[in-house]
């Protein structure tokens, strides 16, 4: 005689019953998709890349003075060979010159040019000592190139591994929905996803007189309504309050 313990459990799997388990599979796949998105090593990723970034600016911008005080001192090199040669000339104007009044001019005007290359000379000394300044902390800032590439690098691969693993879990969440659907009538289905689009939970059980879905208890009236509503349709109701599907 076979003991009735053994038997296999024998109840009967209702609509209700597949409606949780669709949700608890979507629950869980927006679980999952929020903490895909709101990931540590995301941050990490774009911390490093802003750090990167910056860096790369600040390279940017010496390069562009470095290139910037080469043309300064380029420029004050050329003129100061023009005004150079122009003295020659007048230097040379000046030993042919007879008049006094206008060797003075001359002398004036070679005076003049001495300002100038002066002046000249000035800028472009500064323009080397800023341009000396300006290599060494591009030199020191080059030598940090390296560490930050890699942190960005080994951030994207941390990265890349813990969302492929979120993605993984995703995609057998969704051979489960598959399943799980395939199970439920196609105005059932329909229902769900209605609801689930404006409520963001379609299914809620009825835990004594409350919807744990909008957590608001019904009346005693609205109790035996739903039971009776319930009774006809495999353990779904309406929650008269939320509208969310009622699974008892």
């Amino acid at each position: 005689m076979t003991d009735s313990s053994d038997a296999p459990d024998q109840t009967p799997i209702t609509t209700a019953d597949r409606l949780l388990e669709v949700q608890r599979i979507d629950t869980e796949a927006d679980q999952l998709a929020n903490r895909r998105e709101r990931l540590v090593e995301r941050d990490q990723l774009h911390a490093a890349s802003t750090s990167l970034t910056t860096w790369e600016r600040e390279r940017n911008s010496m390069r562009s003075r470095l290139d910037d005080l080469t043309a300064v001192i380029e420029r004050a090199e050329s003129d100061a060979a023009g005004i150079d040669a122009h003295r020659v000339r007048l230097a040379a104007q000046l030993k042919t010159v007879i008049a006094p009044r206008e060797a003075e001019a001359l002398m004036h005007e070679m005076a003049t040019l001495d300002e100038q290359v002066d002046a000249l000379d000035t800028v472009e000394l500064e323009a080397l000592e800023e341009q000396s300044d300006v290599d060494d902390r591009l030199t020191a800032h080059l030598s940090t190139e390296s560490a930050l590439r890699d942190a960005v690098s080994v951030a994207d691969s941390a990265l890349e591994r813990a969302t492929a693993e979120i993605d993984r879990e995703l995609d057998e969440l969704s051979a489960q929905r598959s399943v799980a659907r395939g199970e439920l009538a196609d105005g059932v289905m329909a229902r769900y996803d209605r609801v689930r689009a404006s409520s963001g939970v379609a299914v809620a059980k009825l835990v004594g007189h409350r919807c744990d879905g909008c957590h608001l208890d019904l009346s005693a009236a609205e109790v035996d309504v739903v039971k009776e509503e319930a009774a006809v349709s495999d353990g779904v109701a309406d929650c008269p309050n939320c509208g969310r599907m009622l699974a008892l």
